[in-house]
């Protein structure tokens, strides 16, 4: 019996993605390092600092990938642009 790893094929899309994810948690620690922010409440039933809504903007974005592939047949790139809204409404007002 042989072991046979597969690899995952690296897009220029996955790439990007990938990236400005990376990005923006190092441009967040970055932010919080030099200017450490106090937690406060939002629209989020829990009291948050920024890398706190990062984060759940993040994961959030990700759900919506998963519902959005999974149960429609629209183009991404309109997705894409209702994650950047979802993101942007988390992090100034969640």
């Amino acid at each position: 019996m042989t072991l046979t790893l597969e690899w995952m094929e690296w897009t220029v899309p996955t790439a990007i993605f990938c990236s400005t994810i990376i990005l923006m948690v190092i441009a967040m620690t970055i932010w919080q390092t030099i200017s450490p922010s106090l937690e406060r409440r939002g629209f989020l039933p829990i009291p948050t600092t920024p890398g706190d809504r990062l984060f759940i903007g993040i994961l959030g974005s990700a759900y919506l990938f998963f519902a959005w592939i999974g149960l429609t047949h629209f183009a991404l790139w309109i997705l894409l642009v209702v994650v950047v809204c979802w993101i942007i409404v988390v992090m100034v007002w969640g």
